[in-house]
């Protein structure tokens, strides 16, 4: 909580007296913690925030909502929840709710004994089980969602009340004669509640209606038979299912249906709930290899990944992918895109899914479409080796998208296309999260089996168990290997604090293992150049320009051409500058050879200029210009003498510039001012995606949890405050029950008095506000609004009924001048 918070205290009360207590009674009688805790617990309550504490324990005991809560149950919590379903349902004839002493005898549990009471505390906190004069009762709507709790049957009354009335009174009649209960179902549920009375049943049954029954006793609690609602008494049993229907050990629930009533089987099982109960997951298991190992090998593969995204990035700046028409990647390009990172389709598609999700990788606003770097690629491009690929790790695990289902067919037989739709799982982030955590609880350096960490999974999430979650759970730990997060199959240790939210340590850790930038490379006498390791930025770019990459791999090998040197050249660098670079950078010696190609492809470069006649060549050499006009290999040209040093062509600039390469020549474009045109290949960019503008101040989920709370507060007073309905006119001339209103409340902001609206919103819901009115005129009254816990403008023709608050209306609950405000 933060220093401005309220005090923490509870609701203005529980069930008004002589009342039986309800979820909500007792949901309004938590304090603002443990709402708020409940809040940040289960988000979805809190969207949108709900009016009051009656639309919260709505909204809270809501089927989907629910459900959402029990996929996050493990199993030993899940296992402690059925119990309190099985023993607190209403339904059965003792006292309402299950006593926490008699839970922890069916878990074979000491009531104090750890974790029982952590799991209570978090089944009350998650508002799944509410307590009611001292003992556990289930929210309601788990009776469906849980219909058969510890494999139990229903109650013998739910059986009883389904049955026709004339057979239910036969039963009654037969076993419970003296009976005081108003009606048979009632006298027979009460017999079966009592042990001693089905003791005595069951020893009148025989040893083969007794082995039916444990057959049935751990469940399923149901067994098919012909005829299940014959008509039989104790007298006229012949068999021993008609010896178990007779004494209503067993129950018909349909016409060839039997049921095991809950009460015989919690007898019959003596006790305990369950036949194993295990309190904590079962242990991982699988190979262990020294920690610093495994960090040491997801780092070499984190590296990887960032070179490759900067290889494939800077490639698709110069020649970018197409945009498919559903706005995916087609195959041709995702070939591409492996092979100028040097891995196989599987690894890049994650990489390529992975980059766009970082926000790196984008499409411009053409017409055609194409997949380009964005301007955050720049940026991300500059920052240290660890920031960059934790923004990579973070955005795969946030990310919804399944680069695995990139080629598969959807339900219309369609192709999902990588980048494009079809590949969204909203359950990924949370397998990938629990797969990590799961990695996390293994002692550092586990490489557990994979049989291993489904048995763990399945207790940690066992109502998430289903064909589609273990495809998840194979895709993210294939991919945790493919990204660098885990190593020989265990988590890397720099992933731990970030798990944990504490990326500054994750990236101290992964500093340290990631190999630092150089600043020098070694050249070597056959026209190449290694770099035994990754180089500074600087070094890199210009490497790039001047040599083309022959290998990768630990190091790196670059190739010197006439091609990567006339490039360096087109792109104004000179011979000078070249030689410069390669000497200030080189661990070894310039070999002579390398000097004589930079000379002499500096040489020749420039020496022609193309313009566009369509275009011509213009050289101060008219020898050179004869040579041209005779070869015999630019007749195709069309290459025309107009002086002794212009020559006119056919043919556009650019194909004369590229057929002149090719031929040997080195000529570069010329502008209408005769000056050359130097320059890099154009560098696009595309542009990030729409985002929202980031907040003055980082507001944490506690702070929004509590600012939730206050204002269903506020709308709980509103609702159940008490008031006094101020009579309005209901007939009378148009305005009049306006101008009622409009003195009602010009009164209460003379005298500086709170009063209680009925109010219709903009949205047509009927919501009731307590304001304190300061001004009321023109049809709008301007008042302090306490649900809001602000200054608010209510239109009068909006304002359906107004009442004054009581006495003890509630005035603390009003917020001081700067806390919710």
């Amino acid at each position: 909580m933060t220093d401005n918070a309220p005090p923490d205290r509870p609701g203005p009360g529980t069930a008004p007296a002589g009342r039986p207590p309800t979820f909500t009674s007792w949901l309004r009688g938590r304090s603002d913690g443990e709402l708020a805790a409940l809040l940040s617990a289960r988000p979805d309550l809190a969207r949108p925030v709900p009016a009051d504490i009656g639309a919260l324990a709505a909204r809270a005991t809501a089927r989907n909502a629910v459900l959402r809560a029990l996929e996050h149950l493990d199993s030993y919590s899940l296992q402690v929840l059925e119990a309190v379903v099985a023993l607190g349902d209403d339904r059965l004839p003792a006292p309402v709710g299950a006593e926490p002493e008699a839970l922890a005898a069916a878990l074979r549990q000491d009531p104090g004994e750890a974790p029982l009471p952590r799991v209570l505390e978090e089944l009350l906190g998650l508002a799944l089980v509410w307590t009611d004069r001292g003992r556990l009762r289930p929210v309601q709507v788990l009776r469906e969602l849980l219909p058969e709790p510890a494999r139990l049957g229903p109650p013998a009354r739910v059986l009883l009340a389904a049955m026709p009335h004339g057979a239910v009174r036969r039963l009654a009649d037969d076993l419970s004669p003296d009976t005081a209960e108003a009606s048979p179902v009632e006298a027979v549920a009460v017999l079966l509640a009592d042990p001693c009375r089905v003791s005595e049943l069951l020893g009148q049954t025989g040893p083969q209606a007794r082995r039916l029954l444990e057959g049935m006793v751990w469940g399923p609690p149901r067994g098919t038979v012909s005829d299940a609602r014959r008509e039989v008494t104790t007298a006229t049993a012949a068999s021993p299912v008609e010896e178990l229907l007779s004494r209503a050990l067993l129950l018909p629930s349909g016409d060839d249906t039997l049921t095991l009533p809950r009460e015989v089987a919690l007898h019959l099982r003596g006790g305990p709930l369950f036949r194993e109960v295990r309190t904590a997951p079962p242990p991982l298991e699988g190979t262990v290899r020294p920690e610093e190992a495994v960090t040491r090998a997801a780092a070499g593969q984190a590296f990887t990944v960032l070179r490759a995204v900067e290889e494939l990035l800077e490639e698709w700046s110069r020649e970018p992918a197409a945009v498919l028409r559903n706005g995916g990647l087609g195959v041709r390009d995702l070939r591409r895109a492996a092979r100028a990172m040097d891995t196989d389709e599987d690894t890049a598609a994650l990489i390529v899914e992975t980059a766009s999700a970082a926000g790196l990788l984008g499409t411009d606003d053409r017409v055609g479409g194409e997949w380009l770097p964005t301007r955050a690629y720049d940026l991300w491009r500059e920052d240290p080796p660890e920031r960059r690929w934790l923004r990579l790790a973070s955005a795969w695990l946030e990310s919804g998208r399944v680069a695995s289902l990139g080629g598969s067919r959807d339900a219309g037989g369609r192709v999902r296309n990588l980048l494009g739709p079809g590949l969204e799982r909203p359950a990924a982030p949370q397998a990938r999260r629990d797969v990590l955590r799961a990695l996390a609880a293994a002692e550092p350096g586990t490489a557990p089996r994979p049989e291993s960490l489904s048995e763990y999974l399945a207790w940690c999430r066992p109502r998430r168990q289903s064909p589609v979650r273990a495809e998840l759970v194979a895709a993210a730990s294939a991919e945790a290997a493919v990204l660098g997060v885990t190593g020989l199959g265990a988590l890397a240790g720099y992933v731990r604090p970030l798990l944990e939210g504490d990326e500054e340590g994750a990236a101290r850790v992964l500093a340290a293992e990631l190999p630092r930038p150089l600043d020098h490379v070694l050249v070597q006498g056959d026209m190449t150049a290694v770099a035994p390791g990754p180089l500074v930025a600087d070094l890199a770019r210009e490497l790039a320009l001047v040599a083309d990459v022959e290998s990768t791999g630990g190091a790196t090998v670059y190739r010197f051409t006439e091609d990567s040197v006339r490039r360096a050249l087109d792109a104004g660098r000179g011979i000078d500058d070249i030689t410069d670079l390669l000497e200030r950078h080189s661990l070894t010696p310039l070999p002579q050879a390398l000097r004589y190609l930079v000379a002499d492809v500096g040489r020749r470069h420039g020496r022609l200029r193309a313009g566009s006649a369509s275009s011509y060549l213009r050289c101060d050499e008219p020898a050179l210009l004869e040579e041209l006009a005779g070869d015999r290999r630019t007749r195709d040209l069309g290459l025309v003498r107009l002086a002794p040093t212009v020559v006119a062509a056919r043919v556009g600039r650019a194909v004369l510039v590229e057929r002149l390469r090719q031929l040997g020549y080195h000529p570069v474009p010329e502008g209408g001012d005769g000056a050359m045109h130097l320059g890099r290949p154009e560098v696009r960019r595309a542009d990030p995606p729409d985002a929202p503008p980031p907040p003055a101040r980082e507001v944490r989920g506690e702070e929004l949890a509590l600012a939730a709370v206050r204002a269903v507060r506020a709308g709980d007073e509103a609702a159940t405050a008490e008031r006094r309905p101020v009579p309005l006119p209901e007939d009378g001339p148009p305005g009049s029950r306006a101008a009622a209103v409009l003195d009602v409340l010009s009164a209460a902001a003379r005298e500086g008095r709170r009063v209680w609206i009925g109010y219709t919103d903009t949205d047509g819901r009927r919501v009731s506000r307590i304001i304190e009115p300061s001004q009321a005129d023109g049809g709008f009254v301007t008042a302090y609004d306490t649900t809001r816990a602000a200054v608010h403008r209510f239109a009068v023709h909006r304002i359906t009924s107004v009442a004054d608050l009581g006495e003890d209306g509630g005035p603390e609950a009003r917020p001081e001048a700067g806390g919710a405000r």
